[in-house]
């Protein structure tokens, strides 16, 4: 349940780099496996990625997957190491963590397991964005402020969308709205915003005091522990 602006600025800059792209994809994993399809009225496949993520190492034998995770996000990505390793089945024990002293990694491993490298992780969101302005990276334009119809749910703004329909009751409202973070269209809400350029955006991230996953994320709201659950199943 990808954003299409996502998967457009993904192809382009694949065609850009001429960088050789791996896709594999949650449904036929679901198909594959037997698995079955989320319910709900917001019906997040994002769990089911971890089996689609451990197929593809395990197909390809990756031994280091490199992430954007911040510390700054959420709580358990805090406590998670830059050198994060996951056992033979892809799974993460925040209880057997390495000690990471200043810039000193370990990155030995054993056979059938791998390392989720975070190098960015002591970065914060306005970090990112001064990185970006700096450097003048190109982002999807989803980033920036747009007019979208979004649903109003627990006073998150869910995109509408052939995987998100509105009963009776809900409110449906054409915002100018832009994303913090880009994730499962079912459960990445926007936040209202007019911030179209690159200093816009800054100056509103220096003025919020809520995380981009706090503020937008819906299925890190399931339980106090939903972030790293996923983890420990193998979860980026």
């Amino acid at each position: 349940h990808n954003f299409p602006e996502a998967l457009a600025f993904r192809d382009w800059l694949v065609s850009e780099v001429g960088a050789t792209l791996v896709v594999r994809k949650v449904e036929d994993t679901i198909k594959q496996r037997s698995l079955t399809e989320p319910k709900g009225k917001f019906p997040s496949r994002n769990w089911l990625q971890t089996y689609t993520l451990l197929d593809t190492i395990e197909e390809f034998k990756f031994d280091c997957c490199i992430g954007g995770a911040r510390r700054d996000e959420e709580k358990a990505r805090a406590k998670e190491r830059i050198f994060s390793v996951r056992d033979e089945f892809g799974q993460w024990n925040p209880k057997l963590q390495r000690p990471e002293l200043w810039n000193i990694y370990n990155g030995r491993i054993h056979k059938g397991e791998n390392v989720r490298v975070f190098p960015i992780s002591n970065w914060t969101e306005l970090d990112i964005w001064n990185y970006i302005r700096a450097e003048k990276i190109d982002l999807p334009s989803i980033y920036f402020a747009h007019e979208r119809r979004v649903m109003l749910h627990e006073g998150q703004l869910v995109a509408m969308s052939e995987y998100v329909q509105p009963a009776e009751n809900d409110v449906v409202l054409t915002k100018k709205v832009r994303y913090r973070t880009v994730g499962d269209m079912t459960c990445t809400a926007a936040v209202e915003s007019n911030a179209a350029t690159l200093d816009e955006v800054i100056n509103e991230i220096i003025s919020t005091r809520i995380s981009e996953r706090g503020e937008t994320r819906i299925d890190d709201k399931v339980t106090e522990a939903a972030m790293e659950d996923r983890k420990k199943n193998g979860y980026f």
